[in-house]
């Protein structure tokens, strides 16, 4: 597994560019909206330019979109832009109703989602039709509309709150995320281990500082979950911190 870095703005397509002419690795794994960890999107020039780069190196795109009912407003998706079914559209109610319900759905060539239908078989014999048809249920009747509202909502609130607490907190924020649930932010305090010490103090456990790279390698960045940034613990922390 190759790492590519990301910026606020989306993939790094120069370093991006490098590695596909070091390795001609075979796909590209991305999340185009509020991408785990960082919260970023994809802007519309880089979508453009992944794609251009993925064709000319003959990759296929998987495009995570998990976090796609969490955006309100428009946004650039690079399946959307795909001309030559390079990109397979994957999306997931996991993230807005409940992570064990196991329903997703994914667009591509109609080649492709045959032959992943019999992986799907073999693999796990089909998915839950009683979770389907509660979910089928839930769009029809305008309930998940509804609830997905009231979410986006909810999660707005607590970004601003969560933004303007590590503000107050000198924290340095990497972008200021529209929506989803991520905000990636690291500490004034340059000591980590010392940092996971005061987060304890309070209640808080911090990740890992290898947890968000494939190759292992440290950094000093936290994900901070916008549901979770505001309370009362999480407060006391980010404040003994400055």
């Amino acid at each position: 597994m190759l790492e590519v870095p990301r910026t606020p703005r989306g993939p790094d397509t120069q370093a991006l560019e490098q590695l596909l002419i070091k390795h001609n690795p075979r796909a590209l794994f991305i999340n185009s909206y509020h991408h785990n960890p960082t919260g970023s999107c994809v802007t519309p020039a880089v979508a453009q330019r992944v794609l251009q780069l993925c064709k000319t190196h003959g990759v296929q795109v998987i495009e995570d979109d998990v976090y796609a009912d969490l955006h309100h407003g428009p946004g650039t998706r690079l399946a959307a832009l795909d001309d030559d079914a390079r990109v397979i559209y994957v999306g997931s109610f996991s993230k807005t109703l409940s992570s064990s319900l196991r329903v997703g759905f994914v667009v591509a060539s109609a080649g492709l989602i045959s032959r992943l239908a019999e992986v799907k078989m073999i693999s796990s014999m089909g998915g839950s039709r009683f979770c389907e048809s509660v979910l089928a249920g839930l769009l029809a009747s305008g309930a998940y509309r509804k609830l997905v509202q009231r979410l986006r909502q909810r999660l707005s609130m607590g970004r601003v709150a969560a933004l303007q607490l590590l503000e107050d907190a000198e924290w340095e924020v990497f972008g200021k995320p529209a929506g989803g649930l991520f905000i990636w932010a690291r500490s004034p305090m340059s000591d980590y281990a010392q940092l996971r010490v005061q987060a304890r103090r309070f209640g808080v456990l911090l990740s890992s500082p290898t947890a968000f790279s494939p190759a292992g390698e440290a950094n000093d960045w936290q994900r901070i979950n916008v549901a979770c940034a505001c309370d009362p613990r999480a407060q006391r922390f980010f404040q003994a911190t400055v």
